[in-house]
């Protein structure tokens, strides 16, 4: 091969790099790429919406730590902070228009940890670690069907009814443990009864995310258009009753959630 057969051919390597390179969509980690033998940075990541994503990570990471170290509480609370934060990260990125797949993988990873490990570690350490491989295998039902749900919700993007989630949503399955935990956490809960019940009620959320179990999504609400004023008024008593135990409240509002799937379905299979 001569030497112009040797720069035409490396002339359509770098082609063919660029193409790879645009095909991963402008938003994509790409620092720097040679264009006519010259270095051209390309666009990075977006900033605003991956710092949501970034603080609902941590939040689930500080979960952890706290339940290692027996703050249960705590790790509870951190957990509904990270669903926070983890609504709030699409949201902005819809409102400044910078959504992107790199911020949609990263937040996918950042629930596996929030709404997937974490919950699951902080029910282990707080009691299913007392009764052995039971506990344990319990709480990897619910760490593996978190990981199943979120792949299946990934793959759906597009083609699933915006009005219902399949399976129940991951943040609302961390909501019913870390509500457990938060709820019951100071109370004298020796007897291995409630240890297998909490077995039970982990395993079976696992199952319910990976189940075809239909969930309200919400989504058709119209939080732009007008609402009576007395709509704001039983927002603000809302806001109270949560204030004054926001554990418990929370719990039942989530646990009610829960079980709103599966009663519809059977609710709707006697019907038919």
């Amino acid at each position: 091969m001569n030497e112009q057969e040797k720069h035409s051919q490396h002339g359509d390597d770098d082609l063919v790099e660029e193409t790879r390179m645009l095909s991963l969509g402008e938003d994509e980690v790409v620092e720097e790429t040679v264009e006519a033998g010259q270095k051209v940075r390309r666009r990075g990541i977006y900033l605003l919406p991956n710092l949501f994503t970034t603080a609902a990570l941590f939040s689930g990471f500080y979960a952890i730590v706290s339940a290692m170290n027996g703050a249960f509480d705590n790790a509870a609370i951190a957990i509904f902070i990270s669903m926070v934060l983890d609504g709030l990260d699409g949201r902005v990125a819809r409102m400044t228009n910078t959504q992107s797949d790199f911020g949609a993988e990263y937040d996918s990873l950042a629930d596996m940890v929030s709404f997937g490990v974490a919950p699951a570690l902080v029910a282990f350490s707080w009691m299913l670690s007392d009764i052995g491989k039971l506990g344990w295998f319990a709480a990897f039902i619910y760490v593996a069907g978190a990981a199943l749900r979120l792949a299946r919700f990934n793959t759906q993007i597009g083609s699933a009814d915006k009005r219902w989630f399949i399976g129940l949503p991951s943040p609302a399955a961390a909501a019913i443990v870390a509500g457990i935990v938060w709820t019951f956490s100071d109370l004298d809960l020796s007897a291995p009864g409630y240890k297998y019940v909490l077995a039970f009620l982990v395993a079976a959320i696992g199952v319910l995310m990976v189940s075809n179990v239909r969930y309200n999504s919400f989504k058709e609400i119209d939080f732009k258009g007008r609402v009576p004023f007395l709509t704001l008024f039983v927002i603000a008593l809302v806001f109270v009753v949560i204030a004054y135990d926001p554990a418990t409240v929370l719990l039942v509002f989530f646990l009610g959630y829960g079980c709103s799937g599966p009663f519809r379905a059977v609710f709707k299979g006697k019907k038919a």
